[in-house]
This record gives C-alpha cells, structure tokens and sequence, in this order.
C-alpha cells in the first residue's frame, strides 16, 4: 500500500493536482503517525525507511478507515452547519482515500451477512443483537459500514 501511495503521489505531482495531493500526502502523515505510536507502544528497534512501514495491512486499512469516518462525521457537523462548501470538500476527500480500500459491501450482501451471522447465532430478539454484531463485523471485516450493518441486524432482529 506505501508504494502505492507513493505511486499516487507522483500522479497528483505531475497533473497538478492539488487537492489529491493533499490527501495522498495527509494519508502518509496518518500512516507515519501509527507507525510512530506502534514503535512506541511495542517497542520495536528496527531501522526502516519510514515509520509507516512498521504497520501490517490490516493496521493500514484500519488508519484509512479512521480517516474516512473522521471525514464523514466532520461532513455532517458542516451540512448541520449549512456549510456545504466544506461538505463537499470532506467528502471528496473521503472518495480519495476510498481508494485505497477494499471494495464495500453493497446493503444486498451486508443483509445477508447479518441474516447468516443470527442464523449462526440462533438470535430471537434484540437481547442477542451484540453476540450477533460480534460475529457479522469480523465477518465483514472492515468492508461494511458499522452503521449499515446495525440498523440491518436490528430491522431482521425486530
């Protein structure tokens, strides 16, 4: 993912383009700043190019997923602030680093995971909505979004 980072980068480099740019370079700044918490809470001594480079995938895919919520909570404090220059900002921000995740799940197959995740768990009412919840989100493994996934556990749960 770095070199795919830094591939991006480059792009934006030569076609100007500005606001990409900003992204892709916030995106590494966020890697970097994980890499550095990592080293420190665990740490680790290796010499690398880039604190960034301490993180396993999972842990990256986990920082962007951090920055898209940030975004998409910041987007809605702005509509409610009727600033919709800013909405529109953050969210094209959150369409960039999109990109560098994996595929989401559209709500057809987040329905059928949960349905599959109270089948397993044998759910008859919302009493078992977090043992539910437990297992649909490993299942989902970051690829659904939590508030999605909830409200549908909790419209087959009803």
């Amino acid at each position: 993912m770095l070199n795919q980072l830094t591939e991006e980068m480059k792009r934006a480099m030569k076609a100007r383009d500005k606001p990409r740019l900003g992204v892709i370079r916030s995106v590494q700044a966020e890697l970097k700043n994980a890499g550095i918490d990592k080293r420190g809470q665990q740490g680790l001594t290796q010499e690398v190019a880039s604190p960034a480079e301490l993180l396993e995938e999972d842990e990256m895919l986990a920082v962007l997923r951090g920055m898209v919520k940030k975004r998409k909570d910041a987007a809605e404090q702005y509509a409610l602030g009727a600033r919709q220059d800013l909405v529109d900002q953050e969210l094209a921000e959150v369409v960039i680093i999109e990109e560098f995740l994996p595929q989401q799940l559209d709500e057809d197959q987040v329905r059928v995971l949960a349905a599959a995740a109270i089948a397993e768990v044998g759910a008859s009412g919302m009493a078992d909505m977090g043992k539910v919840m437990k297992i649909a989100q490993s299942r989902a493994d970051g690829r659904a979004d939590g508030k999605l996934l909830a409200g549908l556990v909790r419209e087959l749960l009803a």
